[in-house]
């Protein structure tokens, strides 16, 4: 019988790993992002002594867009790995339930509902990093020439 117990819990605890698996996949995008900006704040640190007049406002600004990025991709990660940290509590809470039976299942759903909500802070995070970047990277108008027909 308790071998069927084990095998439940491990049924139960399988969709919090699931979404474990997810938050994992996303913290590799935003690394990856994180590192790709990471490369581009050290370029531009690099030309910012040697410029002046606009050309130097241009770049100033772009390090700001990019000081803010980095800010939100951190904040991102960090919900994210304490997301991850409560996905690890709520499995351990379900196997402590089953063996010790001392009420612990509506922890272990304020733990998993916890992860959850900072899953999706995390990913509201990742969404306005990436409508910053895509600001950022607008291509002006009058470069486009939209008054040629081509």
């Amino acid at each position: 019988m308790v071998d069927g117990f084990i095998a439940q819990t491990i049924q139960l605890s399988l969709a919090p790993v699931f979404v474990l698996v997810a938050i994992g996949a996303i913290m590799n995008i935003l690394s990856t992002r994180l590192g790709r900006v990471v490369d581009r704040s050290r370029a531009l640190v690099e030309r910012h002594g040697a410029t002046e007049g606009a050309e130097h406002d241009n770049i100033v600004r772009e390090m700001r867009t990019i000081d803010a990025r980095i800010q939100l991709i951190g904040d991102a990660l960090l919900r994210l790995v304490t997301a991850s940290l409560m996905i690890g509590v709520t499995v351990v809470l379900l196997f402590l339930e089953e063996f010790a039976h001392i009420g612990l299942n509506p922890v272990a759903a304020g733990t998993f509902i916890l992860a959850i909500a900072l899953l999706m802070w995390a990913l509201v995070l990742f969404l306005r990093e990436t409508r910053l970047a895509t600001g950022a990277l607008r291509i002006p108008a009058s470069l486009l020439e939209y008054d040629r027909q081509l």
